[in-house]
């Protein structure tokens, strides 16, 4: 019997002037454990004159996780964080009760020739943490747990399993993990998992129940226990999750919360320019109108 609840297809979305390939919220799925938001970006190559230029937008309520696989993003926030994110780096950016930031292309990218690849996610926080003070968080490629164990190449991007932590500051218990296999084999690793599951390929394919599934596919799991799997050779597959939380989270735009009430009341705030600015930025994204 297989232990897949849903199977989730990449759907395209615009974020601006950049397509993506959305993964959740989802209609039948709003929500994995804590994760909220996930979007592959590209594999895509941009001329000499394009460039990402997503300009200071707000969000409240979550956690940003950005994970590059190629390319280079310029981040600059509200805090005054000004760094850029290169492959294997974690950008982990936690709203609270507001913060605003910008994604550029690297100034020393724009007149060539690049690519852009990787995954954006959203975390939700715990209620009481919901309206804390906004924080942000770099962590370097060669600080984030990795090991290789039975011709697997592992990597804890976030939160704890296998007896490892990541140095990413997590507010619940939850986890974010790459694996990568270069030869088909049967992987059992239910005994690390809790909470709600699910896997996203990136690369190559896998096996469960009988059926055979592909790049741009998320799995998500009935039981986190029993998650078991074949992988294919060259495969690259992303597993997350953890504890959900007690309450619905609510979703507009870039806000996350537990009441619609704290949505308004940033909307209305956005609308009158009332967060930090970013320093050095001049524009901003507007508010959305909303769907008739």
């Amino acid at each position: 019997m297989s232990n897949i609840q849903l199977i989730i297809e990449e759907r395209p979305a615009d974020i601006g002037n950049f397509l993506v390939g959305r993964l959740l919220p989802f209609r039948e799925k709003r929500m994995v454990g804590p994760f909220a938001f996930i979007d592959h970006m590209g594999p895509t190559k941009l001329s000499d004159h394009e460039n990402l230029d997503i300009g200071p937008h707000p969000h409240i309520g979550l956690s940003t996780l950005t994970y590059l696989f190629e390319g280079a993003l310029m981040h600059k926030d509200s805090l005054g964080s000004e760094i850029e994110i290169t492959p294997g780096q974690v950008n982990w950016m936690t709203a609270g009760k507001g913060i605003v930031h910008s994604e550029r292309t690297p100034e020393h990218l724009r007149h060539s020739e690049k690519s852009l690849h990787g995954l954006q996610i959203w975390v939700a926080l715990p209620k009481h943490l919901e309206q804390g003070e906004p924080s942000f968080h770099h962590v370097e490629a060669d600080d984030i747990p990795h090991w290789e164990e039975q011709g697997l190449k592992f990597r804890l991007i976030a939160g704890e399993a296998f007896g490892k932590k990541s140095p990413v500051p997590v507010y619940s218990p939850l986890y974010l993990l790459e694996i990568k296999s270069d030869r088909a084999q049967n992987i059992s690793i239910g005994n690390q998992l809790f909470g709600e599951s699910g896997m996203y390929i990136l690369e190559g394919n896998v096996s469960s129940g009988g059926h055979l599934f592909g790049p741009k596919q998320l799995l998500v799991a009935k039981d986190a226990q029993l998650c078991a799997f074949e992988m294919g050779e060259n495969t690259t597959v992303y597993i997350f999750g953890g504890e959900p939380f007690e309450e619905e989270r609510h979703i507009f735009w870039n806000f996350v919360a537990s009441s619609k009430e704290l949505i308004e009341a940033a909307k209305q705030r956005w609308i009158d320019q009332a967060f930090d600015k970013v320093p050095g930025e001049t524009g901003f994204v507007p508010l959305p109108k909303p769907r008739i």
